[in-house]
């Protein structure tokens, strides 16, 4: 007969390796998609549990004694894995900060909807350009990374041994937060300054020819150039991803890094 029987060390061991997990998948791109099941979620990080679990089933167990050191070691693994998760997630929003300059500049910006993905307010450039962002993601399978980051954790980042370097993790923040603005005007520059320069020219055409009504032609004119110079740029689409992806790998080790136990 099979022996179901198990130490109650090795499930409270279990559980807290599914709380960093369950915790990721929340707030990680594509997994966090409005669009995805919840169910497809927990299954899929209970499944993943399962897997990092005996991979990484250690000799001694965790035991947390107390049912308050116990909810603070899931407090922890919790954390971690939001932590991980987060840095993953504020790059996917890079487009939408992209997609709200480019619609300020065509006169886009009062159109704006609710994403049913993110569950966020969001102009019509930044949807499309999240959703290419989110099929390029699919078709290199960068959530292939996602997975293997996340149980290399498990090894870096032992449970119950995370340790909260919270100036490594500001650093790390903020550095980010410039290659944030950075890579979200690279990614809306070209409209930018088209629709920089046909301002200069609708200038110059309003003191040449004051009888003009600048006003109802510059709308029509920004719109049209707007949606043009999108067409044209789409074939820009696969390296901007890349250097999203490139920042977000970045951002992943460097949380981990601020997670990590200097003495390991």
């Amino acid at each position: 007969m099979i022996n179901y029987s198990f130490p109650v060390q090795e499930l409270e061991y279990f559980l807290l390796v599914m709380t960093r997990i369950t915790c990721f998948i929340y707030v990680a791109p594509f997994f966090t998609s409005g669009s995805v099941p919840n169910r497809v979620k927990i299954g899929f990080s209970f499944f993943l549990s399962i897997l990092i679990y005996y991979v990484t089933m250690p000799h001694v167990y965790v035991s947390g004694g107390t049912v308050l050191s116990i909810a603070l070691m899931v407090i922890k693994e919790a954390s971690t894995g939001l932590i991980i998760g987060l840095g993953a997630y504020i790059c996917q929003t890079i487009v939408l900060f992209a997609g709200r300059i480019v619609d300020m500049e065509m006169g886009f910006a009062m159109a704006s909807q609710m994403d049913p993905a993110t569950k966020q307010e969001a102009t019509i450039t930044g949807v499309y350009y999240q959703y290419m962002f989110l099929m390029i993601l699919v078709v290199t399978g960068l959530y292939r990374y996602f997975v293997s980051a996340l149980a290399e954790t498990f090894i870096l980042i032992p449970v119950g041994e995370a340790v909260f370097n919270f100036e490594a993790l500001n650093i790390s923040l903020i550095e980010f937060l410039g290659q944030y603005m950075l890579i979200g005007l690279r990614i809306c520059i070209p409209v930018f300054c088209t629709i920089m320069l046909l301002n200069a020219v609708l200038g110059i055409l309003a003191k040449v020819a004051p009888q003009m009504n600048m006003f109802a032609v510059g709308i029509q004119l920004k719109v049209f150039t707007g949606l043009g110079v999108l067409f044209f740029t789409v074939a820009m689409l696969p390296s901007m991803s890349d250097l999203i992806f490139t920042t977000m790998q970045k951002a992943i080790v460097s949380f981990v890094e601020g997670l990590m136990n200097v003495g390991i």
